[in-house]
């Protein structure tokens, strides 16, 4: 049973700035800062901004410690979050429609195989089970999930039903994959017997609330899911180019790719969509909108677009394949002492070869130190961030994986031809997840490098892609956790940086000016990340080193 692709890869539900709801300032969350946490994100709940509430349970729990409470209702956002992304996913609707319900049993059957045979813990099958029964809970609770599959059902009888699936289904009996089938296959019958609902779309719900139960990292794949991590390892996609988060019942530009329809058509990073096709973002969800957005290569979508200080303007914007940079902004940004600097978005198949091109360039520009810019960096292929790891560290460890079967087990390690000795500097912080860190973990244990910052997100497993036989679909598993060099796992711990940034904190600009020149003002990271590398290279200058755990 081959995995696909190894990926270490941190998935997110759209990012959002939340206007007036803030998370609590505390380093660790206290009673009365639970609290607060919970009213907050109420909010959002109650307004049906379940991508919203999901970010911010999330964060708060990154941010400020582990609480159950906020797991609970993380866990419990992100199962309402999933049915209407399925259900505004036109490749899952097809399903539905065309699936029968054998096909949709095997599918269910193969799901649970895979995780019998590869998740990295042990499965309780009493547990996944009651999860299905969970999933097809909200989904009844879900508007979409009723428009699409109980048409001119009265909102009595199917809370009759819920009580009845809640009542009736027997999960805690559940010991065995099959029997997690049979018990999908009796909720599918009820449903269809006392609501009308399609089998198929029954034992769906199954299939995704239990990929959704296992971790916040595994997931049921859509066809067109599917297609898209495949996309983004390749490093290129059709779509008008740009990087989205939802903020205030808009999209939000936050980056317009170079060169891309979106850039070509005037786009840019900071403009805002509020309407697509004619629809206005504020009514309909911003997952629509952006589903809307997707299209086959060649044709267009109308969208009205809201830069700062300009009226709306409406433009047509042509879908094409766009090529996403891994390796971007390569320049000399200190002259002077020839600090080159790079920023890595993302760890896709050909990231480690675009690095590998941009070290040359810095070299013949005259290069004697590097800055690498983690910051914001998701992460990507696990593969990735070894071969580029590689490129720096002349032998030992890289990262080491751990599964729950031996097959998952594996050491990473260096290899000394083609190792580049320039004095390095990296960046991070708390968005800099996954493969990120397994290349800041590797560079600060060999003490390669400088590490600056603050700590990482804290994401430490690798994901295994398994296409499915059914529909096109596919799975996306935990499949191991990984640990730096020095036997440290990542997961919650993230990378401490060795220079700790406090970006609340503002530097003496006129003391520092000498040493911050090249670096742009206002950025506190980069400004000591420049500090750093001319400490590297012997060069005088201020440090603002204020934590060292080396």
């Amino acid at each position: 049973m081959a995995i696909a692709l190894l990926l270490a890869l941190v998935t997110l539900a759209p990012a959002t700035v939340f206007g007036q709801i803030r998370i609590p300032d505390e380093a660790r969350i206290d009673e009365t800062a639970v609290r607060e946490v919970l009213a907050n994100g109420e909010q959002l709940e109650r307004q049906g901004r379940w991508g919203e509430a999901l970010t911010f349970y999330e964060d708060a729990l990154r941010l400020h410690g582990f609480d159950s409470s906020v797991q609970r209702k993380a866990n419990l956002a992100r199962l309402h979050y999933d049915v209407g992304r399925r259900y505004t996913d036109q490749s899952f609707v097809r399903s539905v429609q065309t699936m029968t319900r054998d096909d949709a049993l095997r599918l269910y059957d193969e799901v649970l195989k895979k995780i019998q045979a590869s998740y990295v813990d042990s499965p309780r099958w009493n547990e996944v089970s009651r999860e299905g029964v969970k999933q097809l809970d909200v989904a009844l609770k879900e508007e979409i999930f009723s428009r699409k599959n109980l048409q001119n059902v009265d909102r009595n009888r199917i809370e009759q039903v819920r009580r009845l699936l809640n009542e009736n289904v027997n999960w805690q009996g559940v010991t065995t994959p099959q029997q997690a089938v049979e018990t999908a296959n009796y909720a599918a019958e009820l449903m269809w017997q006392n609501l009308g609902v399609s089998p198929t779309a029954t034992i769906l719900e199954f299939a995704c609330g239990t990929a959704a139960s296992l971790d916040p990292y595994t997931s049921f794949l859509t066809q067109d899911q599917l297609t898209e991590v495949y996309s983004q390892i390749e490093g290129n996609f059709v779509g008008l180019g740009v990087e989205l988060k939802a903020d205030e019942g808009n999209l939000l530009i936050v980056h317009a790719i170079d060169g891309s329809p979106a850039h070509q058509a005037g786009i840019r990073s900071g403009d805002r969509i509020v309407a697509v096709d004619g629809q206005q973002t504020e009514i309909i969800s911003t997952e629509k909108a952006a589903d809307m957005l997707k299209g086959p290569i060649g044709s267009s979508v109308r969208v009205t677009i809201l830069s700062p200080g300009q009226p709306p303007r409406d433009l047509q914007v042509r879908r094409d394949r766009v090529e996403v940079p891994s390796v971007d902004n390569i320049h000399i940004m200190d002259q002077e002492s020839k600090i080159g600097y790079l920023k890595i978005t993302s760890f896709q198949k050909n990231t480690p070869a675009d690095l590998s091109s941009a070290l040359w360039k810095l070299h013949r520009d005259g290069m004697r130190a590097l800055v690498i810019d983690l910051r914001g960096n998701p992460g990507g292929l696990l593969t990735a961030s070894v071969d580029m790891v590689d490129l720096f560290v002349e032998q030992g460890t890289i990262v080491s994986t751990r599964g729950r079967n031996a097959r998952e087990d594996f050491d990473y390690t260096a290899h000394m031809p083609g190792t580049w000795r320039v004095p390095l500097v990296v960046l991070i912080d708390s968005n800099s997840a996954s493969a990120s860190e397994i290349f800041a973990g590797a560079i600060r244990d060999h003490r390669r490098g400088t590490v600056v910052g603050q700590r990482s997100y804290g994401k430490g497993s690798v994901q295994g892609i398994f296409p499915l036989a059914t529909g096109g679909t596919g799975l996306r598993l935990t499949t191991a956790k990984f640990f730096s060099p020095s036997g440290r796992a990542i997961s919650r711990n993230g990378v401490t940086p060795d220079v700790n940034v406090r970006i609340a904190a503002k530097p003496d600009l006129d003391e520092m000016k000498q040493a911050f020149e090249a670096a742009p003002k206002g950025d506190p990271v980069m400004e000591a990340g420049v500090v750093a590398a001319r400490q590297l290279l012997g060069v005088p200058g201020l440090s603002t080193r204020t934590q060292d755990q080396r």
